[in-house]
C-alpha cells in the first residue's frame, strides 16, 4: 500500500470514529439536527431488544424517532470502537454502550452494542446503518415501528 493510501486509511478511519463520539455528544445534548447530519440521507436506526425490532429509515422518520427516543433522557458512555475499512467509501464497525439516564439520577439503564456501516460521502462519513442490540435496556423510549424490517448485516464488523 502506498503512502497515501495508508494516510486515507488512517483518515477516514479516524473520522469514521468521530461519529459515535459526536452521535454520544449529540444525545447528551439533546441535539437532533446534529444527530441527523450524521445519517446518510436514506440512514437507518434499529434497536433489537427481547426479540423484537424497531426502529426508523430516512432523516425525517429519524427526527421524529429521536424526538421520542430522547425523552427518557438518554446518557450514553460507549467503548471499544472497532473498525473495518471495506473499501474506500464503505466501512463497517462496533461499539459498546453503558447507558444511564438524567431522569433517574445518572441511574444505569441500560447496555449493549452497536453494529454499524459507514458510508463515505462526496464530504465526509455517515452513518448508513446504525443497529443498537440491547442486552439491558430497564426504560425504553417509545419506537417507530422502520418502513420494511431492517436487514441486520452479517459483515464482520
Amino acid at each position: 500500500m502506498a503512502d497515501q493510501d495508508r494516510l486515507q486509511a488512517l483518515l477516514d478511519r479516524e473520522a469514521i470514529r468521530d461519529l459515535p463520539l459526536r452521535y454520544c455528544d449529540c444525545v447528551w445534548r439533546d441535539d437532533i439536527d446534529g444527530l441527523i447530519k450524521l445519517f446518510a440521507k436514506d440512514g437507518e436506526f434499529a434497536i433489537s431488544h427481547l426479540g423484537t425490532e424497531s426502529g426508523a429509515a430516512g432523516h425525517p422518520a429519524l427526527r421524529k424517532f429521536y424526538r421520542e427516543g430522547l425523552k427518557i433522557g438518554p446518557r450514553p458512555f460507549i467503548h471499544n470502537h472497532v473498525v473495518t475499512l471495506d473499501d474506500n467509501s464503505h466501512a463497517s464497525g462496533r461499539c459498546y454502550l453503558a447507558l444511564h439516564s438524567i431522569n433517574s439520577d445518572m441511574q444505569f439503564i441500560g447496555a449493549g452494542y452497536y453494529a454499524d456501516t459507514y458510508v463515505k460521502t462526496k464530504r465526509d462519513w455517515k452513518f448508513q446503518r446504525r443497529h443498537f442490540t440491547a442486552v439491558r435496556f430497564d426504560e425504553t423510549p417509545v419506537t417507530v415501528k422502520p418502513k420494511s424490517k431492517p436487514e441486520v448485516s452479517k459483515k464482520r464488523a
